[in-house]
C-alpha cells in the first residue's frame, strides 16, 4: 500500500516525533464518535496510524483500552513511540509495522480496529485488503471504525471535497476519494455491514461497520 503521511517533519525533533496538523482539527469530533462505538474492554487496533497522535490521545481518553497503533512506515512507527512515550499513557502497546497487504497480520486478534485518512491515500487494494484482514482479526459484532473524506449519492459532494479528489489523483491515479456504496459492498464481501455514517467537521465522514 501506498506510504503517505499528512504531517509535517520540520516539527520532529530530536525524538523523531512527527506532526500532522489534521489531528489537532480532527481528534474530538472522533473522540465523541468512538464513545459509542468502542467496547467496555479489551484491545483496539489502529491501522496507519502515522504520526501517532491520536493513538496517544485516545489512550488517555479511554483508560480502560488498550491501544495497538501500527504503521506500514517505520518511520512512522518511531514516531508513534516518541507521542506515546510523551502521552505517558501505560495502555499503548509498542507499535508494530503493519502492511493491510500481507496475508498475515502481526496482530492476531482484536475488540476494534480504527482506521483514520487511509482509505483515499491508498489503492483500492489496500482496502480490500483493509477489510479482508479485519474479518480475520475481529470477533462477531466487532467494530471496524474508518474516518476521511468520501463521496455518497445521498449527500452533495462538496468543492473542496472535488478539488482535493483531482489533487490526490494527480498525485497517484491509484488514489482517490471512495464511493460509499463501493466502501459498502466491499464491506458485505467481507462479512461486514454498515451500522453508521456520521457526518463530520471539514466535510468528512465517520463510517462505522460490524463484523457479522
Amino acid at each position: 500500500m501506498a506510504d503517505s503521511h499528512a504531517w509535517d517533519s520540520k516539527t520532529g525533533g530530536p525524538e523523531a516525533r512527527k506532526h500532522a496538523p489534521a489531528t489537532l482539527r480532527n481528534r474530538d469530533a472522533i473522540t465523541d464518535v468512538l464513545k459509542d462505538v468502542l467496547p467496555k474492554a479489551g484491545l483496539i487496533l489502529e491501522i496507519a496510524s502515522g504520526s501517532g497522535e491520536h493513538a496517544a490521545y485516545f489512550a488517555n481518553v479511554f483508560p480502560h483500552l488498550q491501544f495497538q497503533p501500527s504503521d506500514v512506515s517505520a518511520e512512522a512507527c518511531r514516531s508513534i513511540a516518541a507521542w506515546a512515550d510523551e502521552a505517558g499513557a501505560r495502555n499503548i502497546l509498542t507499535p508494530v509495522q503493519l502492511d493491510v497487504m500481507q496475508d498475515s497480520w502481526p496482530v492476531a486478534q482484536a475488540d476494534a480496529i480504527l482506521c483514520i485518512n487511509m482509505v483515499h491515500i491508498s489503492p483500492w487494494a489496500a482496502s480490500e485488503a483493509l477489510f479482508r484482514g479485519a474479518s480475520a482479526v475481529l470477533p462477531q459484532g466487532g467494530p471496524l471504525y474508518l474516518y476521511g473524506p468520501y463521496i455518497s449519492a445521498d449527500i452533495e459532494t462538496a468543492p473542496s471535497n472535488l478539488a482535493f479528489d483531482q489533487s490526490l489523483k494527480s498525485r497517484n491515479p491509484d488514489w482517490g476519494l471512495r464511493n460509499l456504496a463501493d466502501m459498502d459492498a466491499l464491506a458485505r464481501m467481507h462479512g461486514f455491514i454498515r451500522e453508521q455514517m456520521i457526518k463530520m467537521p471539514a466535510n468528512n465522514l465517520s463510517l462505522v461497520y460490524r463484523r457479522s
